[in-house]
């Protein structure tokens, strides 16, 4: 993560930390416009380029591995792709150019470029505060937490639609968001409700509960 960014102190107060993130992972889709009636041959596509895996008894999609900008794609015979993998929305773009550039050297007749969609951004996060998931279960709404379960609580926030899992340590992974500015503010809002809510737990002794692992 980038260096820790102070918030402006209050007054009479101590400077704090800022919340940070990164983007860990971008989800685009992509259609190309295929002759009609005609569908790709991903036998041959796979024979023709290194770096392919193709096995139709086990996924019905070929996987196609980019190395620059670095993505993996699922190619489907109807000229359908997913791209993942991507540290940002601009790659896709590129990404899909490589893949019906390989595409036309195998002899598929595409038309025009393919129409891209950014489906989701991945985000881990840190709020830099200790967080009491169970008073935060019982003020937060669409919240769930069940340590027994799994050790993060699941958070869905309705505007910017996003979904967090939300650690003891502070530590957040966001999801469900379509851009990087989504992302900052959903991760923003998040810490000042949490501030607001009087739910970080400043007094705790956060042991082990796995959060970090997950980061």
């Amino acid at each position: 993560m980038p260096k820790k960014r102070l918030a402006p102190a209050p007054p009479g107060g101590e400077r704090e930390i800022e919340p940070e993130w990164k983007v860990e992972n971008v989800v685009a889709t992509a259609t190309m416009n295929l002759t009609e009636g005609k569908g790709i041959d991903l036998n041959q596509i796979a024979r023709k380029n290194i770096g392919c895996e193709y096995n139709p008894e086990r996924f019905p999609g070929l996987v196609m591995r980019i190395a620059s900008p670095k993505a993996s794609v699922l190619l489907f015979r109807t000229g359908k792709m997913v791209l993942t993998g991507l540290r940002d929305a601009s790659e896709a773009e590129a990404v899909a150019d490589i893949v019906v550039a390989r595409l036309k050297g195998a002899k598929v007749d595409i038309a025009g470029k393919p129409a891209i969609t950014i489906q989701n951004v991945v985000a881990s996060g840190d709020l830099h505060m200790p967080i009491d998931l169970n008073e935060a279960s019982v003020v937060m709404d669409n919240a769930m937490y069940e340590p027994e379960v799994f050790p993060g609580l699941i958070y869905r926030m309705a505007e910017p639609k996003a979904v967090f899992l939300v650690f003891s340590t502070g530590r957040v992974v966001c999801t469900g968001a379509k851009t990087k500015k989504a992302v900052g503010g959903a991760v923003r809002k998040l810490a000042a409700y949490i501030k607001e809510s009087g739910l970080s737990d400043t007094e705790s002794d956060i042991g082990e509960d796995g959060g970090q692992d997950f980061i």
